[in-house]
Order: structure tokens, then C-alpha cells, then sequence
């Protein structure tokens, strides 16, 4: 299937709100973390209680409780870890493959489709996922994977590969800085067509070299979700 036919079929499923449909899409509020944002000079962003606090009074200002968006940024704030920081300026890896979600630590998030839990890791590089959980979809016949990183541990204990989720079931909580790899709390939803040979884990922050790669097994989540049309 070419990518332009899997987004349509993106845009054609309904999924479940991945954070309870009590909470009001209209307290959604669109979230810039990229370079290009000047309010962020000012923030020391390697500092996950400092950019908490940012994101925190940008929900507060607006009048907010969720917060979203990211999908293919080019952020700066990987530059503190060396997980995603290279000798070679070419890869180093800063540009953002999923969609997130800020909102509490303990939040719980539901599975959006009816899938199959393919694989659990905690990823406990610093700036990593931390305790991850992807799933495995096969709708009309079509096979694809969702994940979700910055859970909470109790997320990932007693799961079991293979069982099966249906639509809107709790699947996670939203961990704190402390094991959700240094960040204030949040999602990260990411959509990946072909999982390889990842267990637990894919690259969720690409370089430019490889960038139209992961452009194509990546894309972009809102399709599926639908925040922002």
C-alpha cells in the first residue's frame, strides 16, 4: 500500500480519544516545542520541572488541560542526551516522529483502535521512553503498529505479549519525570507501519538523513486523531 492510501485509511477509522472523552476536545491546546518557537530561548529546556512549568501556564493561559502536537519538529531538546547527540552534526537525531499529549502524570490512556499487545519494554536511556507499550492493529486486513512511550512502570508489569485489547480499553498510566525518561509527563502516540525488527522499542526522533524513511513508516498521527484539522 502506497502512503498516501494508508493515510487515507487513517483518516477513515474512528478511534477511541486515547485520553478519556470526559475530558472536552475544546480544552485541547496546540503545544510548539520546536526551534522555532523564540518563548523557549528563555526556558533552560534540559530541564524537565523547567519546561513543565512552561507547558503548564501555556495550558493555564489558554485555559487548557491538554496539550498537543509534534509530529516531525525539530526540537532542541534532545540536545542534553547523548542518546540522540552524535559527533557528526548530520546524526544527530532531533526531529520529533510522534504526536504528544501533555497533560498529569496518572492520566490513563485508552487503546484508540482494537489491536493486540505486541511487545513492552522500560527504554531507561536518559531522554528515552521510558516504560513503553506498542501495540499490533490488523484492520481490513491491514497491519500496523501504535506506540505509546512515558508510561508509568505499573503500565508495563503483568502484561503479557498477544493479548488482545479492544477499542477504548485502558492500556496505561502516564508516568512522572522520575521513569518516564526525564520529561515532564506525557504521551507519545507514534503510528509505525513496518515495526522491523523493534521489540518494546522504535525510534520515536529521527536525524535528516533518515528522515524520509521515517517520514514514510511514520505518519503523521493526527490522521488517526483527528485534534487538528
Amino acid at each position: 500500500m502506497t502512503l498516501s492510501s494508508f493515510e487515507e485509511f487513517l483518516k477513515s477509522l474512528q478511534a477511541h480519544p486515547l485520553i478519556h472523552p470526559e475530558i472536552s476536545r475544546n480544552t485541547y491546546m496546540s503545544l510548539d516545542l520546536s526551534n522555532h518557537n523564540k518563548e523557549l530561548d528563555s526556558i533552560d529546556v534540559s530541564s524537565s520541572k523547567a519546561l513543565e512549568a512552561y507547558i503548564w501556564n501555556h495550558l493555564k493561559s489558554n485555559n487548557a488541560r491538554v496539550a498537543f502536537g509534534g509530529y516531525l519538529e525539530h526540537r532542541g531538546i534532545y540536545n542534553r542526551s547523548d542518546y540522540f547527540n552524535t559527533a557528526k552534526p548530520e546524526e544527530e537525531r532531533n526531529i520529533h516522529l510522534g504526536l504528544d499529549l501533555w497533560i498529569e502524570a496518572g492520566t490513563e490512556i485508552s487503546a484508540p483502535l482494537v489491536g493486540k499487545i505486541h511487545s513492552f519494554n522500560n527504554n531507561t536511556n536518559y531522554g528515552d521512553y521510558g516504560p513503553t507499550i506498542i501495540l499490533e492493529h490488523c484492520i481490513d486486513n491491514l497491519k500496523f503498529f501504535t506506540l505509546y512511550g512515558h508510561l508509568s512502570l505499573e503500565s508495563i508489569r503483568n502484561l503479557k505479549v498477544g493479548v488482545e485489547v479492544k477499542q477504548g480499553d485502558p492500556i496505561a498510566t502516564l508516568g512522572t519525570a522520575e521513569v518516564n525518561g526525564d520529561y515532564a509527563p506525557h504521551l507519545h502516540f507514534q503510528i509505525i507501519r513496518d515495526i522491523q525488527n523493534y521489540n518494546g522499542d522504535y525510534p520515536g526522533v529521527s536525524n535528516q538523513l533518515d528522515l524520509d524513511f521515517y517520514k514514510t513508516n511514520c505518519p503523521d498521527p493526527n490522521l488517526l486523531l483527528k485534534l487538528a484539522q
